[in-house]
């Protein structure tokens, strides 16, 4: 059985990209915005977190 696991360059976007709907989750509530964005980035931000928690990284040998 062949294990799926990400590179290091896929687990570095994922990572930048968590961090930016983080960031993004972030500049909407602090400015009340739309309840759906917070649903949106929120949702981007937990799945690329929890895609980097629970997905190996390929280690270069």
């Amino acid at each position: 059985m062949q294990e799926i696991a990400l590179s290091p360059f896929v687990a570095t976007v994922i990572f930048c990209a968590a961090c930016l709907a983080g960031y993004q989750y972030r500049r909407v509530w602090k400015a009340e915005g739309p309840c759906y964005q917070y649903w949106i980035f929120g949702i981007l931000a937990a799945a690329g977190l929890l895609i980097l928690g629970f997905a190996p990284i390929q280690v270069p040998s």
